[in-house]
Formats: C-alpha cells, sequence, structure tokens
C-alpha cells in the first residue's frame, strides 16, 4: 500500500523540537580539548542542535594571517591534523529544486536532505559510517539534526526509500526523511566537497566553532561518496569559505577581528553554488564567480589530505 504525504513541508513546533529526542551520546572520549565540540559529530543516536551562522568570504592569501589569529583564541578540531579532514556531502532535491530555490529565495523555513562523509573519500565503502542529515532553518536559527548508519544502510534509506533498522529513539528521524524522500519524490541532485580547518571554543567561548573551508569543490553526478570521479571548483580557489557558528552569541573578539580582515559577509550555499555552477540553475545574485570563467571548470586532482 503506497504511504500518502503531504506535499509541502511543514514547520515543526518549537516547543516539540527535542521532545522525545534521547540526550546525545558524545560517544567514545576524546583527549583533545574540543570534546564537547566533537560530542556534534561522534557516532551518537541522534544528534539535534541550534546554531546561528554568519559566513564570510575571504582570500587564500589572508588564511595564514586569521588561522593565527583563530588558533591564538580557539582550541583546533582534534580531527583535523596535517591540514584538516574532507567533507563530502550529497544534496538531495526535488526534479523542479525545489530545495535550491527555498534557499534562493530566502524561505523563513526551509529544510535540506543530505548524506555526509567526514574524511578521505577514497576509503568510502558500504561499511563506512556517514550522516543522514536534515538540516533546516527556521528565521535566523540552523537547526541540524542527524545519524549515523553505514553507508549501505544510508543509501537504502534515501535512495531506496526504505525503512532501515534503526534505534527506537530514531524513530521519528526515520521517518521523517521517509517522508521527504517519497513525498517530494527526491533524488541525488548535487555533490560538495571541500578541505576543512576547525577551531571551537573553550571556557567563556565553549560552544562556539570556527571553520575554514578550501578548494571548495563539487559535480552533478556519479554521486557515490567513493566514486573516482571528476570534480570541479565551484567556488574559485583563491577564495575560501569561513563560518562562525555560535549557539548564542558571537564573541565581540571575533566580530572585531573579522572587521579588521576585512571580511565579507555573504549568502553563500555550497549547495547552491554546485547546482549552479553546473548549470541545473541560473546564477543567482548570490553566487561567487571567478573572474575567469574557465578559472571555475578547471577539473581538480585532490591531494591525499584533501581526497
Amino acid at each position: 500500500m503506497r504511504l500518502r504525504f503531504n506535499r509541502r513541508a511543514r514547520p515543526p513546533d518549537p516547543a516539540a523540537d527535542h521532545r522525545g529526542d534521547p540526550t546525545p551520546d558524545p560517544g567514545p572520549s576524546t583527549a583533545g580539548p574540543d570534546h564537547a565540540g566533537h560530542a556534534l559529530r561522534a557516532p551518537s543516536k541522534l544528534h539535534a542542535f541550534n546554531r546561528y551562522e554568519i559566513k564570510y568570504l575571504v582570500a587564500t592569501t589572508k588564511v595564514p594571517a586569521l588561522r593565527r589569529e583563530l588558533a591564538g583564541r580557539l582550541a583546533p578540531d582534534s580531527h583535523g591534523d596535517d591540514g584538516g579532514y574532507g567533507v563530502w556531502s550529497v544534496y538531495y532535491d526535488t526534479t523542479d529544486l525545489r530545495f535550491y530555490w527555498e534557499k534562493i529565495e530566502g524561505l523563513r523555513f526551509r529544510r535540506k536532505l543530505r548524506v555526509r562523509h567526514y574524511g578521505d573519500r577514497s576509503t568510502v565503502d558500504d561499511d563506512t559510517t556517514v550522516y543522514v542529515e536534515i538540516k533546516q532553518r527556521v528565521n535566523r536559527v540552523t537547526q541540524k539534526r542527524r545519524i549515523a548508519l553505514p553507508y549501505r544502510l544510508a543509501r537504502r534509506l534515501c535512495d531506496e526509500r526504505v525503512a532501515v533498522e534503526h534505534d527506537p529513539a530514531q524513530r521519528a528521524f526515520v521517518e521523517e526523511v521517509l517522508e521527504l524522500v517519497a513525498g517530494l519524490d527526491l533524488r541525488p541532485v548535487a555533490m560538495t566537497g571541500y578541505q576543512r580547518e576547525a577551531f571551537v571554543g573553550q571556557d567563556a567561548d565553549l560552544g562556539l566553532r570556527v571553520t575554514l573551508d578550501h578548494r571548495i569543490r563539487g559535480r552533478d553526478r556519479d554521486f557515490h561518496l567513493g566514486a573516482d570521479a571528476e570534480n570541479r571548483l565551484i567556488v574559485p580557489a583563491g577564495l575560501s569559505i569561513v563560518e562562525i557558528k555560535a549557539n548564542e552569541r558571537v564573541p565581540y573578539w571575533l566580530t572585531d577581528l573579522a572587521a579588521r580582515a576585512e571580511l565579507q559577509v555573504v549568502r553563500v550555499s555550497k549547495y547552491c553554488q554546485s547546482v549552479e555552477a553546473f548549470g541545473r540553475a541560473p546564477r543567482s545574485v548570490f553566487h561567487v564567480q571567478d573572474d575567469d570563467p574557465a578559472a571555475g571548470l578547471a577539473a581538480v586532482t585532490p591531494t591525499r589530505s584533501e581526497a
């Protein structure tokens, strides 16, 4: 029997946002100083958290000085030795790119579904742990919920639209994913990948996270995370994206640093960049373009640390 789903997404009841959710399991103890930050990414039954996010564009020539300033105030991400780690995401959307247009139009409530892997994509196989995530925006607050699954089960859930084995506490999330993929007929639309450096706050800045994303690239086909497929730059090679993520407030020292570094606040989405870079939609006013149109189409051969 075919299940019936509502075609339009409805904003959640804020009061029920965490009702019935289990307390996130931080996973194994982390020796580094960023244990609290990594509780958000370690395998667990279900992660749910709210954040304010601010994005900036920065010339790569300014990154070393910015990195030194951040390292003087924040702890380095202990999972990001040797220049950071890879972040690879497959984004799902409708045939008419509903989630893309909701972002471009700035809807106050919007959602997107993705499957994400942290690390070397060349090692991804059916048993690799990945994250099925629903990231949504409610007014100015970003809410993210996700579960960790073996890649084969993540594909079965999102691509084959089949309920997979899960902890009873994950039932509501799994049902929501199924409602999205079946009710809206979602399919993989774009993939993004980049090299990330991350810093996390301590003491008075606990909950603060600053990321620097470099060599932002993507593709519009071959959506297996481990596929040996060509990726192309979707943000000019001379630019990085700096993202500030805070639970409640951004400290004054960080806003002052952004001002001194002349960082440019942007409304940029890596997913939208990939959609537009490959001609799936007209380039919006928010698209970050290269002065040389051909530069953004150059094939990227990642190093091992960027794979």
